[in-house]
């Protein structure tokens, strides 16, 4: 696949994954951009589409924990900002709390219910076990709904 058909496929979905994780979108635009320089730089060869779509979600959190890690450059997003880029804005409620999860529990939720991927294939995006993907979703469950209530 070429570049140009990889960003027009996976940007915004990567982009919103971003917007979730870093609440800022300057830093989304900088994880995007980056993470399809390395994937022109790698070059590698995928087994199929979805293991290079996961290789690219891989590229685009890890990229966000670094930045998350020396965070406070930019202000971070408001609420109004972020549920901009929501596929489905009147869910911004639901939104609003995935936001102030944790990020180890929030990337793993946005994935399952957003993404729609299964505990196995996050499991090896992130590159944990599956029996930490399917506690860390019981955890954000259990946040989500007491912060819903």
């Amino acid at each position: 696949m070429s570049v140009e058909n990889l960003v027009k496929e996976y940007s915004n979905m990567l982009f919103r994954i971003c917007m979730v994780i870093l609440c800022n979108e300057q830093d989304a635009q900088d994880v995007l951009q980056d993470t399809f320089c390395r994937y022109m730089e790698k070059a590698i060869d995928f087994r199929d589409k979805e293991h290079e779509k996961a290789w690219l979600i891989k590229v685009a959190t890890n990229r966000c924990r670094d930045i998350h890690r020396q965070q406070i450059r930019h202000p971070r997003a408001d609420m109004e900002e972020v549920t901009a880029y929501c596929e489905m804005p009147e869910q911004s409620e639901a939104l609003e709390a995935l936001v102030r999860l944790p990020d180890k529990l929030k990337i793993v939720i946005y994935l399952h219910y957003i993404e729609g991927y299964k505990s196995t294939e996050i499991a090896q995006m992130l590159g944990i076990s599956v029996q930490a993907v399917k506690k860390r979703m019981q955890r954000g469950r259990e946040e989500l709904r007491s912060m819903l209530e």
